[in-house]
């Protein structure tokens, strides 16, 4: 397995020895996470390109309705988290 040199901040690396974690383990699956995150945006993104050339890009009004529903579940979910 190939190594690579990686450098935390001061206070991050006293932390990580302190509670003797497992850095290299944390590091790639925090690494694997991001590549994922990043790969579901790209594919978000190419769907929804191909939903606009599809059905066409949405009015102000729909927009407007959609940002408006969006809101209320976002009000709804932090009321549950809180």
């Amino acid at each position: 397995m190939p190594r690579m040199q990686v450098y935390l901040p001061d206070d991050l690396y006293r932390l990580v020895k302190r509670r003797r974690l497992p850095a290299s383990e944390i590091l790639q699956k925090a690494v694997r996470a991001e590549l994922r995150r990043l790969d579901l945006i790209a594919e978000s993104d190419r769907y929804l390109a191909d939903l606009g050339a599809e059905v066409g890009e949405p009015t102000p009004a729909e927009r407007a309705r959609a940002e408006t529903i969006a809101e209320r579940i976002g009000r709804r979910a932090r009321r549950k988290a809180g």
